[in-house]
């Protein structure tokens, strides 16, 4: 089985999750792909972020949604079809722990894989 992140970057964020606050979060589109199956994953990950250097991530607040599984391999169009609709399905995860991701002010370049 292989494992790719397509993109990852961390982004300001609010949520308060088990009584902790959360300031920051990462945000990932991971590909999986095993014996011509691939599926897609959107995944938010919220972390307190209590300083500039603080990317202690933390697992307990995650949400996730599959946006894409089905028979083939890895589809740059496809990916950039994914990395279009991003926000809204992130938003849509993060909404499940009440919180909430700010676009536009990321704590680190993008990366795309």
């Amino acid at each position: 089985m292989k494992v790719i992140d397509v993109f990852k970057c961390y982004y300001e964020a609010e949520c308060v999750f088990s009584g902790v606050p959360r300031h920051g979060a990462a945000v990932t589109l991971t590909a999986t792909s095993d014996e011509g199956q691939i599926s897609y994953e959107a995944g938010v990950s919220f972390f307190p972020h209590n300083a500039p250097d603080d990317f202690g991530i933390s697992y307990d607040a995650y949400a996730s949604r599959t946006v894409y599984s089905g028979k083939g391999r890895r589809s740059k169009k496809r990916e950039q079809q994914l990395l279009a609709e991003l926000q809204k399905v992130i938003d849509e995860a993060a909404s499940d722990l009440n919180g909430k991701v700010f676009w536009d002010k990321a704590l680190i370049e993008p990366r795309l894989g």
